[in-house]
């Protein structure tokens, strides 16, 4: 068989992981109206990175697809939030062509360390060879550059819970996690202080998370409610920080206009 002349690589970049784990600043936001419009609106706006939320938000694996390319279509990284830890849903997500993925719901190391197996091809994992699709560049990628594929995707590993919490210094050893991303609702929630974001033992919680990743080099992420939050999250250690999502965007911009529009008329 002739074999195929060289392409011009497609998304995922591999820059993403690197600026990460070199403890570069990254700013995100999350899409999560399944629009596709929605998505590229936000990714045109210069985030660093995009997370496709497919555990809470509106749209589903059938939207991934065109939801990645209209991120990626910008220098925006486009991630995906798997709707459950499991191997068929991460590795569709990964042959659809993420740059990374977002794992919720994982507590203990071996939880991890199986997810991260699907993620990455043999022999440090077990994700299956597919080279015909968009995560394998549609042919584009030899066997022979597979292996360097494991080493370009972000995974990103949430904290949710105080049991998260206190594995997280175990789970922020595995090579592979590469930012413990902490859920400040569910882990409120969890500890039984919901929304008190202030209170000491939320903030110790915190604080645990970002010594955990920065004892085993990785990055400490947060979701805050908008950028107002962000000079705190960077004081105490936080660097892959989203700043809202294209469903909070979008209800701030239009209630403050309706007020404004409201008090020109009053």
């Amino acid at each position: 068989m002739t074999a195929l002349p060289p392409a011009p690589p497609l998304p995922p970049r591999p820059d993403l992981r690197r600026r990460v784990l070199a403890g570069e600043v990254t700013i995100g936001a999350f899409a999560n109206l399944g629009s596709l419009a929605g998505a590229e609106l936000l990714a045109r706006a210069g985030f660093d990175w995009m997370i496709v939320d497919l555990e809470h938000g509106m749209g589903s694996e059938a939207d991934l697809h065109a939801q990645l390319l209209a991120v990626q279509g910008t220098p925006t990284a486009g991630l995906v939030r798997v709707a459950s830890a499991e191997r068929l849903r991460v590795g569709r997500a990964l042959d659809l062509g993420a740059d990374g993925l977002m794992i919720p719901r994982l507590e203990t190391v071996a939880e991890v360390e199986e997810t991260l197996s699907w993620m990455r091809f043999p022999p440090a994992g077990i994700r299956g060879v597919a080279l015909a699709n968009r995560g394998g560049g549609f042919l584009e990628a030899s066997h022979a550059e597979v292996r360097e594929r494991n080493e370009r995707l972000t995974g990103v590993f949430q904290v949710e819970s105080l049991a998260a919490v206190e594995a997280s210094g175990a789970i922020g050893a595995i090579e592979g996690v590469d930012v413990l991303f902490v859920g400040p609702a569910d882990l409120s929630h969890s500890m039984g202080m919901p929304g008190r974001f202030d209170e000491p033992a939320f903030v110790d919680a915190l604080d645990r998370v970002v010594g955990s990743a920065r004892a085993h080099g990785k990055a400490a992420g947060i979701l805050l409610k908008d950028a107002g939050g962000l000079p705190d999250a960077l004081a105490q250690g936080f660097t892959f920080v989203g700043i809202g999502s294209d469903t909070s965007f979008l209800v701030a911009a239009a209630r403050d206009n309706l007020a404004r529009a409201r008090a020109t008329i009053a």
